[in-house]
């Protein structure tokens, strides 16, 4: 039975009983940091930031420009690669939730490499993907102000990622969303699939949203596991004294760790 004819059955079965390749990694950020780096809200670089720190504002600036930096370049390089989201159990996407019972169907029916096919395809894309974050991710570190720095120090372990949401989230959604369409069109059980639900009519409000935007999913699920490794990334620097790599790291975070 033709690939397509597989998946038209088992969705057709579902409606009855019920109701993504990986692009070169090319380049990445330009150097953000430099100690005579000064924040888009500038102060006098001899004042300190805190009474209780000897942190000047240009330091502290500076240092949690490399820590971004490096945390973002470790998130994209790491999942911007063959196998990133795939082979990372953490951000491997999965079947959408609602589509489960096609994933069940198709294996029950020992059709386990359409399943395992279509469960790539959205990884492959994600991996592609990923790297339109690195343009963003310098801007919004290059217009971090002081006040955006102080909050991200003094807040939780995951505030920096906080920030990166806040303020490239929708646009990186209209980066990524059209490689994603491009790699999950060219995929055969995955363009099959998208092309069955494009023709089902009344049957596709049975589907569920994820099952009928299927690029929307994967795009939202490859800001989720990105945005979770530049989390893990930024709880290292706070918390372990071996993650900061240089003097500037050290003396920063040092200072906000104490």
């Amino acid at each position: 039975m033709k690939t397509s004819g597989i998946l038209l059955t088992t969705l057709l079965l579902w409606a009855a009983g019920s109701s993504v390749v990986v692009a070169g990694w090319t380049d990445y950020l330009d150097t953000l940091t430099g100690a005579g780096e000064t924040a888009k809200e500038s102060t006098p670089a001899a004042s300190p930031t805190f009474p209780a720190t000897s942190l000047t504002d240009g330091e502290m600036i500076s240092g949690l420009k490399e820590a971004l930096s490096k945390g973002t370049q470790f998130a994209i390089d790491n999942l911007g690669q063959e196998g990133g989201f795939l082979d990372n159990a953490a951000v491997k996407i999965p079947m959408p939730e609602s589509l489960s019972w096609v994933e069940s169907s198709l294996r029950t029916l020992r059709q386990d490499e359409l399943a395992d096919e279509f469960i790539a395809t959205m990884n492959h894309a994600a991996e592609q993907a990923v790297p339109e974050a690195a343009d963003l991710f310098g801007e919004a570190i290059s217009n971090i102000s002081v006040e955006d720095a102080k909050g991200i120090l003094t807040g939780p372990d995951d505030s920096a990622t906080q920030y990166f949401r806040a303020n490239t989230e929708d646009a990186l959604t209209e980066r990524m969303r059209p490689i994603v369409e491009q790699a999950t069109a060219k995929a055969g059980v995955t363009s099959a699939y998208k092309s069955m639900t494009a023709q089902a009519g009344g049957l596709t409000s049975m589907f569920g949203t994820e099952a009928t935007d299927l690029d929307g999913y994967v795009t939202g699920k490859t800001l989720d596991g990105l945005f979770l490794m530049i989390a893990e990334e930024e709880k290292k620097i706070r918390e372990n004294p071996l993650a900061r790599s240089t003097d500037l790291l050290k003396k920063v975070f040092g200072a906000y760790s104490q």
